[in-house]
């Protein structure tokens, strides 16, 4: 399983997740860190980029973080 590393910025206006130059991830939430809410919106917008169920993304560390390493199935 890929890990990928992901930095989380909630509050956006609009919910995107780009790959860096350096080949980290950028995801911009909408929804505030509040009681996992921008986790929860983390994990199906990994879930739809990469073609696959939420319950298949993890997120491995960094759930009370910005910098988070996330596994998605291969």
């Amino acid at each position: 399983m890929p890990i990928l590393h992901i930095k989380a910025k909630p509050n956006a206006r609009v919910s995107a997740l780009t790959q860096q130059a350096d080949g980290t991830w950028l995801a911009q939430l909408k929804s505030a860190p509040v009681d996992g809410k921008a986790n929860a919106e983390l994990v199906a917008l990994v879930a739809s980029t990469f073609g696959c169920t939420k319950s298949a993304v993890t997120i491995k560390t960094g759930a009370g973080s910005k910098l988070k390493r996330v596994t998605v199935p291969d």
